[in-house]
């Protein structure tokens, strides 16, 4: 597992030093990252979910982080009440979901393997429709342009969405028990390989060191009501369960 590890931080680091020599830019992740969200990682939730078996207990992870995930966004709506608008947009896309699909994938998968990657899906259901869909809807709501909260409009946002759009049919496939064609699978499972290693390249790519220091109170006061509802309910849980 610590050699795994290694290789993680040696591509992030890669990614890193690509830009650092000009190689690569941070204009070039538009495209990297396109072709993750569109290709690479469909291609991986499809081959996951057509290797594991869905059980009634693993539906309540996706149901825990949408509650989860609508809560704090109601938090962060009032924490946030006072920030600019396209700063309060920002707040709200973070503090919704989880970049899950993106980058803990790759590292879940060489730890654990497939059996870790399976919860870690269900997980990333959940959080497919807040990130893809609630925090898309607050973000372009709070952005210069706005948007104008009308039920058809939101729903050709949602379905315009790859990755969602893969988790819905790639679940809807598993509860059916239909399989897709071999051919399908094996063309995805080869695909997807690239998922780990261009997500890795990506994050050593956006890494910078350097950040304006009128950013530093707002990123404080993200931080701080971020993982202070984390530890709040990681409190909660320990504590009830103890006393059972």
């Amino acid at each position: 597992m610590n050699q795994k590890f290694l290789y993680i931080i040696i591509i992030i680091a890669l990614g890193y030093l690509l830009k650092r020599f000009n190689i690569l830019q941070e204009k070039d992740g538009q495209v990297i990252s396109k072709i993750i969200f569109k290709i690479t990682l469909p291609a991986l939730v499809i081959v996951t979910f057509d290797s594991v078996k869905i059980e009634i207990s693993l539906i309540l992870i996706p149901i825990i982080v949408l509650i989860y995930g609508l809560v704090t966004t109601c938090l962060g709506l009032w924490v946030f009440k006072n920030e600019e608008r396209e700063l309060k947009g920002s707040f709200m896309i973070m503090s919704s979901g989880y970049n899950v699909g993106l980058f803990a994938f790759p590292l879940v998968y060489s730890i654990w393997g497939m059996s870790g990657l399976t919860y870690f899906s269900m997980f990333d259901v959940g959080t497919s429709f807040l990130v893809f869909g609630i925090a898309y809807i607050l973000g372009s709501y709070f952005s210069e342009e706005g948007l104008r909260l009308r039920p058809v409009e939101i729903v050709k946002k949602l379905s315009k969405s790859i990755p969602l759009m893969t988790y819905v049919i790639a679940s809807i496939l598993n509860f059916s028990h239909l399989k897709l064609p071999d051919m399908i699978i094996n063309v995805a499972s080869t695909i997807s390989a690239a998922n780990m290693p261009l997500s890795l390249l990506l994050l050593g790519l956006y890494l910078n060191f350097n950040f304006e220091k009128k950013f530093i109170k707002p990123m404080l006061k993200f931080l701080t009501f971020r993982y202070g509802l984390g530890f709040a309910c990681w409190f909660y849980f320990i504590f009830s369960s103890s006393k059972r």
